[in-house]
């Protein structure tokens, strides 16, 4: 019966059970009634809608399938534990679709191990402490930051905490995350018990002497107060600065005779001297950071690079810079014609040259105050210093040095012994010049002014101001360029020296990146990006200037400027802090934590004026990066890692996956044993991006709210409600390894997909439903299955069709690539069950008596595809599962991942089936093209108005010959026709018919053999019930529907 008849016969009426009926037979020109019969028919009866509403197919379902099955399965798995380890989110604001794609694709992996009967060990957390928390509850508080409490402060970002996490975790809960959201299953950085366990973590470092403090460089963000790690940054690429050309005096007081001799050879000899006498011999530098002039420390070449000294029209004396660098400097020096190079020198030669403070004035000579950490200043010549770090690729080939504010400055000069004396640095926790820069610009005209502006801002240009006041100016421009901003604030950052606390990583770093040669990556290329990180860093700052977060517990000895970090001064601080909250650190007296054998090291005495508490907090990475501590699944419990799985999005390399790695990694036991990586596979996840491949942002307009997505917009049409499965449908479609988008067009397609996989599901269930109701009115018991050996072609087919998609889905699931899961699993519902063997099977389902064997098979067959269908689909459309679950099974109390996946039989992998159907539907497409043909004529408008005739060629025993012959009584039902008819060439002429249409194909296995395919008018009549064309004249049905209505 074809789908249009079936349409129109599928009223919606409650079904009846076939009773005896007068059959007669047809008076010439009697005619028929086409509705007659329609009660007799056995059409599909199901309340499960193709088009779902969330409320009634979803929330119902939510309990029993997340909170109440994963407690279920934590008490009567029985599987191996698989550890899926969640990398905690910020408690702060909504959640996005970031949120969203993460938390479904960890899902996908926790419900399929349940479904194989592993038990899952997943512990949702919360990331609580930090600058965002904590700026948000001073937008509570309304308070100047500067004059509030930090107590205060304190306890407005606990409250913001928790209330942002209350907010996240109802969100969670509407994706449907299998979890126990109960407070004693889920984890919180602020919880005690695990800032404790951090801190011992912390302890252990100390105890290995990987923890140290230290003035030096580091990334500080004036925006937060606080330093960063390089995993805070975030890099932009159109930064502006302002790149100055400036000039430095050489200095010649000393013995400029012997100077000249080293600039010049003997023929410009006596013009470099006049020049060095005039104060007019310069070293033209660039620089992009004119707010650090005030630190120079040093001027950089390279021993291997040619210098030149040379006289430019445009500048007055003369000038040394790189030679290679004078075309690319034409702008500033001038063209060719106007330079004169008076010689040439190698890089060496000016190593030691001294030159005179750029803020130095000809009355001060060559000295300028330096002031170390301990602030004592005292006065010190400057020099010319070698550097591999120079190029000749940028500037001008000499580089101005600010140990205080360049790592690689600060690691020349530390290398060369040139910091005794200590780091100049002019700016303050706020970012702007301290008072100590007076040292440098005094008895520079407008020179104070300086103190208090933002050296990124008004400093910045007040510098360059003084700069061309003094002459030392030589050009100014806007350079646009890849510069580093706090990832929290959106703010640029600088690098200035501070006293901070450090992890040294160059003592654990090549165990670490041991231990990631047994880590599983996906994408593998994710490898490379982690382990580049890890190899990168020497040293971890851990030490945040913030009132909000885990303090370091570090005490100080204020007369002699001692800080004290020890193992056996954390014994005793922590088990203080055990007992009273490591809030207490806070609010407790000094006193209480300084132990006595410390004090007496220290002359005894302990009060407010001799020591005081560290401030610090730690970085916030170094409190999720201590969570694989709460695992309590180590080598004790047999396990290599702790963890089976960490995913998290790309992000991470330079964040948590590198946290844990590190911290447990430095925690390692010390016996020569090879260190382990706290996880055992690190999967990486893009981010999500507009239809248009650009970042979401609320300027743009382009955000895509994930609860939207689920529960629709204010206008319904235009933002409809989905439902959490097509979200969840959507993160498991995407190559989500890579960047991946969302929007209007995507979800609508995904949406579509949708309803191909509930069309399926909804088809089976109508039909078995049918059948139960129709076994239950004759009061039939259950009849067995079918056995294998007994199925037709289209079961035998359709079977290894799902054969093939269940070890796909396995397969798929196991390694994490979901795409090619939904793959097969839509096109499984779309084209092999609707497109073909719903299509052939509906004519047996309806028509056929519900106890004939050919419908029999059908229905067992549609039973074991919905069973191993909704295996498939249950991981990522959990609620689809849920809902076909209630439907079809007998007890549906609990949920349907409580019974486990028990992969389909071998026997069912059927490759003589599949390659015997792949023939036939080869057969198949030329007769659906000839009825396409005659539908387009207007000679039918149903395929069962019609006959196919297959001329077989004579002499010629293909196997497809003999297919077509073995399945000639499939063939009908195949083609979806009243009549199949095999002839042999020359036996008779087909073409009699009122009307006809005919092609040819090839037969394989032949060279020339041909099959002559005709479609034709049927030949006998119209069926009322079943509207196939196999009534013969004067009989009111057809004969196999005559039996059925008998009985």
């Amino acid at each position: 019966m074809s789908l249009g008849a079936l349409t129109h016969a599928a009223t919606r009426l409650p079904f009846i059970r076939f009773g005896c009926r007068h059959l007669s037979t047809l008076s010439s020109g009697q005619k028929l009634d086409s509705k007659a019969f329609s009660k007799t028919l056995l059409l599909p009866k199901t309340s499960f809608p193709l088009w779902p509403d969330p409320s009634k197919t979803e929330v119902p379902f939510r309990k029993k399938t997340c909170d109440d099955l994963y407690r279920w399965q934590v008490r009567h798995a029985r599987g191996p534990l698989f550890v899926l380890h969640d990398g905690p989110p910020y408690a702060n604001g909504h959640l996005h679709i970031g949120h969203a794609l993460n938390k479904i694709l960890k899902d996908i992996i926790n419900r399929y191990h349940v479904s194989i009967g592993d038990r899952v060990h997943y512990v949702p957390g919360w990331d609580c402490h930090g600058l965002p928390i904590e700026n948000k509850a001073l937008q509570d508080l309304k308070g100047d930051p500067h004059t509030l409490a930090p107590d205060t402060i304190r306890s407005a970002a606990r409250r913001t905490a928790e209330r942002e996490m209350s907010t996240q975790q109802e969100e969670f809960k509407q994706f449907g995350i299998m979890a126990d959201w109960s407070p004693e299953s889920t984890y919180r950085t602020l919880d005690h018990a695990y800032e404790i366990r951090q801190l011992r973590v912390f302890q252990q470092m100390v105890s290995k002497g990987l923890i140290y403090r230290h003035y030096r460089p580091v990334y500080y963000s004036p925006s937060s107060r606080s330093a960063l790690a390089e995993a805070e940054l975030v890099y932009k690429d159109d930064h502006v600065s302002h790149a100055v050309h400036v000039s430095f005096t050489v200095d010649a007081m000393d013995d400029p005779s012997n100077l000249a001799r080293r600039l010049a050879p003997s023929s410009a000899r006596e013009e470099v001297m006049e020049e060095l006498q005039r104060g007019m011999v310069k070293l033209l530098v660039w620089t992009t950071t004119p707010w650090t002039l005030t630190a120079n420390m040093g001027i950089a070449v390279h021993p291997d690079l040619t210098y030149v000294v040379a006289r430019s029209q445009r500048h007055p004396g003369l000038l040394i810079l790189a030679k290679d660098r004078l075309s690319a400097l034409e702008h500033i020096l001038g063209s060719y014609s106007e330079i004169k190079v008076i010689s040439e020198i190698p890089g060496t030669q000016l190593v030691g040259l001294k030159y005179r403070g750029i803020f130095a004035s000809p009355s001060t000579g060559d000295t300028v105050p330096v002031c170390s950490s301990s602030s004592s200043s005292h006065q010190r010549h400057l020099q010319v210093i070698s550097a591999a770090h120079v190029t000749p690729d940028t500037g001008t080939g000499l580089v101005h040095c600010a140990p205080a504010h360049g790592a690689e400055d600060y690691q020349v000069f530390r290398a060369q012994g040139l910091l005794d004396s200590g780091l100049l640095c002019h700016v303050d926790q706020d970012g702007k010049f301290s008072g100590k820069v007076r040292d440098v610009i005094s008895g520079i005209k407008g020179g104070g002014d300086l103190v208090g502006l933002e050296v990124l801002k008004s400093g910045s240009k007040a510098i360059v101001a003084l700069l061309e006041r003094m002459g030392s100016l030589l050009s100014v421009e806007r350079f646009r360029h890849r510069y580093p901003y706090d990832w929290k604030t959106n703010e640029p950052v600088i690098v200035t020296a501070t006293s901070q606390w450090f992890a040294n990583l160059d003592g654990i770093k090549e165990d670490a990146l041991a231990a990631l040669e047994n880590v599983a990556f996906v994408p593998p290329g994710s490898r490379n990006r982690l382990t580049s990180f890890v190899r990168s860093r020497s040293e971890w700052c851990i030490s945040r200037q913030r009132v909000w977060g885990v303090p370091i517990p570090a005490l100080h000895h204020i007369p002699s400027g001692a800080a004290i970090l020890t193992a056996s001064s954390l014994t005793h601080i922590l088990d203080i802090l055990d007992r009273k909250g490591v809030g207490y650190w806070w609010d407790g007296p000094v006193s209480e934590f300084v132990n006595p054998k410390l004090a007496a090291q220290y002359g005894g005495e302990v009060s407010e004026r001799t020591w005081r508490k560290s401030t610090d907090t730690m970085d916030v990475w170094f409190d999720s990066g201590t969570s694989w501590s709460m695992l309590p699944f180590g080598e004790e419990h047999g396990r290599t890692h702790r963890a089976d799985v960490c995913l998290e999005g790309s992000d991470q390399h330079r964040g948590w996956f590198q946290s844990q790695l590190l911290t447990a990694v430095g925690v390692s036991n010390a016996s020569g044993k090879k260190a382990t990586s706290p996880y055992g596979t690190l999967i990486t996840h893009g981010m999500v991006l507009d239809e248009s491949g650009r970042k979401m942002s609320k300027s743009l307009g382009n955000v895509t709210s994930p609860l939207t997505v689920i529960n629709g917009g204010v206008h319904k049409k235009k933002e409809p409600a989905y439902g959490t499965d097509v979200l969840r449908l959507w993160a498991a479609t995407v190559e989500y390894w890579r960047d991946m988008s969302i929007g209007p067009t995507v979800l609508a397609q995904t949406a579509e997909s949708m309803r191909k996989i509930r069309n399926s599901a909804r088809f089976i269930l109508g039909n078995i439903g049918a059948t139960k109701q129709k076994m239950s009115d004759q009061g039939l018991g259950n009849l067995p299955p079918v056995a294998k050996e007994s199925l037709g072609l289209a079961e035998r087919y359709v079977m290894n069709e799902l054969y093939k998609l269940e070890q796909t889905a396995l397969q798929g699931y196991a390694t994490y690539n979901f795409p090619r899961v939904m793959t097969a699993l839509v096109n499984f519902a779309n084209i092999t069950l609707s497109s073909l063997y719903f299509d052939i099977t509906k004519d047996v389902l309806y028509a056929n008596d519900v106890c004939s064997f050919e419908r029999r098979a059908v229905v067992d067959t549609l039973k074991r595809i919905l069973r191993t269908m909704t295996f498939v689909l249950a991981p990522v459309l959990p609620h689809l599962a849920e809902e076909i679950h209630d439907q079809y099974a007998e007890n549906a109390q609990l949920s349907f991942f409580t019974q486990k996946w028990t992969p389909l039989s071998a026997e069912w992998s059927d490759c003589l089936a599949e390659k015997d159907m792949e023939s036939l539907l080869g057969v198949r497409s030329v007769v659906l093209a000839l009825l396409e043909r005659a539908r387009g004529d207007k000679n039918l408008k149903s395929a069962l108005e019609a006959k196919v005739t297959i001329v077989l060629p004579s002499d010629t025993n293909t196997e497809l010959v003999g297919l077509l012959k073995r399945e000639d009584a499939f063939l009908k039902t195949l083609f979806i026709v009243s009549d199949v008819e095999l002839l042999d060439a020359g036996s008779t002429d087909p073409t009699s018919a009122a009307w006809s249409y005919s092609d040819t194909m090839k037969v394989p296995g032949s060279s020339d053999a041909e099959l002559t395919i005709l479609v034709m008018p049927a030949t006998l009549n119209k069926c009322p019930r079943c509207w196939t064309y196999t009534r013969s004249d004067h009989k009111e049905l057809c004969s196999r529907c005559e039996d059925v209505v008998k009985l």
